[in-house]
């Protein structure tokens, strides 16, 4: 299922027939091509969740410094005692989400060939068998690393807020808020990737 990404001027027009996401398409997105390594992108994500973009940062590169500055794979990972994780600033949950993925990727053999031949919801089903890795996490790891262009991340906080303003919403009724995002993303699809990437941009500067 290894997806070409979608040239701007076929998602761009398909995406402005929804004229208030329109007002706030400013440009083309940059690319966001698969990527290699995916299941240390998974141990990554659980290291960044709840976490700010510099404080992630910190933690990552202390990370690799474990591994003399290289990625490790998943028997590396599994055979670095706790406490040295820890040290880098680790939960002790996370340590262990972290040791379970790696576990996980090691037992069941998975390589980025097997997940690119999956689509997202046969990746997310497969991957949340993971204990400490829930729906975003994939999700996000679907839109940034396996280079999927629709996913909508329905549960994602921030995305919520750019849609509650730019679409007028009420949030207290929540069955109805649900499917009132779940309507409206369907328009976008088969690219709703790069919709969520838009309302988020345009979040952040607003």
């Amino acid at each position: 299922m290894k997806q070409t990404t979608t040239p701007h001027d076929v998602y761009i027009p398909h995406l402005s027939r929804d004229k208030r996401l329109k007002s706030i398409i400013q440009a083309p997105l940059d690319v966001l091509p698969p990527q290699r390594n995916i299941a240390l992108k998974l141990v990554v994500s659980i290291m960044n969740q709840q976490l700010s973009g510099k404080v992630a940062d910190v933690i990552y590169n202390r990370f690799l410094q474990l591994y003399n500055g290289r990625e490790p794979n998943p028997q590396q990972i599994l055979d670095t005692p706790p406490e040295k994780l820890r040290a880098i600033g680790l939960s002790n949950a996370k340590v262990t989400y972290v040791h379970n993925v790696a576990r996980f990727v090691t037992d069941e053999k998975l390589t980025d060939a097997r997940l690119h031949k999956l689509d997202n919801d046969e990746v997310i089903a497969y991957l949340t068998r993971i204990k400490g890795v829930g729906k975003w996490t994939v999700e996000m790891l679907l839109m940034f690393y396996l280079g999927r262009e629709d996913v909508f991340p329905s549960d994602d906080f921030s995305l919520q807020q750019a849609m509650n303003k730019l679409y007028k919403l009420d949030p207290t009724d929540k069955k109805a808020y649900r499917a009132k995002l779940l309507t409206l993303s369907s328009k976008w699809a088969p690219y709703r990737t790069h919709a969520s990437r838009y309302l988020w941009a345009w979040k952040d500067v607003e």
